[in-house]
């Protein structure tokens, strides 16, 4: 790493912006905020006021910034492809929060814009590095469960109207046009991308249900996005495995992976004192104490900014580059046309 450091500006200053973006910035040493853009701006400003350089009153005047190097994209998914491809033409590297962006097509351009530009993409699959997730990718390499052949894994809470900035039935988590989709792109894609991470393979056909069961808007009519989405998905190396993402796990969330292998079960973030816990065929336990994932309740370093500005001043590809989410993003899109066609959906 080098002594220079990293300018950057943050656009979009909603809830993950303010819990883990800009508080991850100001923790690291090599960074400096410069700028912010929200279309509040009484809240660009006092995130300027609480942390240090100026709000901007657009977001053309933030990019035309010659000192910020880099931008954080933290606004509602459908304009995550947009202020992508603008913010690399600009000259900037960019970390995007997932889902990538709303259609294939744009994840593609994306990834070619920053191939063209020169400049660092990347998405926050945030999940490639919790702790335990980081250990057993280790534990998986080393053959500590053999091959493995099925998984099932979950993630699921109460649902965003208690998360987002603006909270209740009028998020714009629950808004169609601003959203697209529900838990799948809110949730799911975590899961899909770690699964596919974990196990260095890709989705080579996708059944997905899409459903909107409980949630309900400021009318009383139930939302235009599914709060619940259930997948299954064959990857190329014969692993079968299912994916549930869901916002009416309303007693307690669950972040939890199972992977079954011909030498025994590998258990991640399934259990409250053991973030790792294998058990092998022949009854013999392992046994890892480590971290408990974060939860909208208790939010810890995600690791992502971290891993952002290392690899942008060092010079390397990131763990989390956008051409390596790609391929959950076909598997998610296969998913969601899986639901419109009601039938399985192969990958090429």
């Amino acid at each position: 790493m080098t002594g220079k450091k990293l300018n950057v500006g943050i656009i979009g200053c909603g809830k993950i912006a303010q819990t883990r973006h800009i508080p991850e910035y100001a923790h690291n040493t090599h960074v400096q905020l410069e700028g912010y853009f929200d279309y509040s701006q009484e809240r660009a400003s006092t995130m300027a006021k609480q942390y240090g350089g100026r709000a901007f009153d657009s977001i053309e005047s933030l990019l035309a910034d010659d000192k910020i190097d880099a931008v954080s994209i933290c606004v509602a998914n459908e304009s995550h492809a947009k202020l992508t491809i603008q913010a690399l033409k600009a000259g900037k590297h960019v970390l995007c929060e997932k889902p990538m962006a709303t259609t294939l097509e744009d994840c593609e351009a994306m990834i070619d814009e920053a191939k063209k530009a020169g400049r660092k993409l990347m998405i926050d699959q945030n999940q490639r590095l919790a702790r335990a997730h980081v250990i057993a990718k280790k534990l998986l390499q080393q053959n500590t469960i053999g091959s493995v052949l099925t998984f099932k894994t979950t993630f699921g809470h109460g649902g965003p109207e208690t998360w987002s900035v603006d909270p209740g039935a009028n998020t714009w988590f629950f808004d169609k046009n601003k959203a697209k989709f529900g838990a799948i792109f809110d949730l799911g894609v975590h899961k899909l991308d770690l699964m596919l991470y974990l196990l260095d393979s890709h989705v080579t056909s996708a059944f997905s249900i899409l459903a909107t069961l409980d949630k309900r808007d400021s009318a009383g009519e139930l939302i235009g996005v599914d709060d619940n989405a259930f997948s299954i998905y064959k990857l190329n190396s014969g692993v079968l495995g299912t994916v549930a993402a869901s916002w009416t796990y309303y007693g307690e969330e669950d972040n939890s992976t199972i992977l079954y292998g011909t030498k025994g079960i590998m258990k991640i973030y399934d259990d409250p004192e053991y973030a790792i816990r294998v058990i092998l065929k022949n009854k013999e336990h392992i046994d890892y104490s480590l971290d408990q994932i974060q939860t909208n309740d208790q939010q810890t370093s995600s690791g992502m900014i971290d891993e952002f500005v290392d690899s942008i001043l060092s010079k390397r590809v990131s763990i989390s580059d956008g051409e390596t989410v790609l391929n959950a993003m076909k598997a998610t899109f296969a998913g969601i046309e899986s639901n419109e066609k009601g039938q399985m959906i192969e990958i090429n």
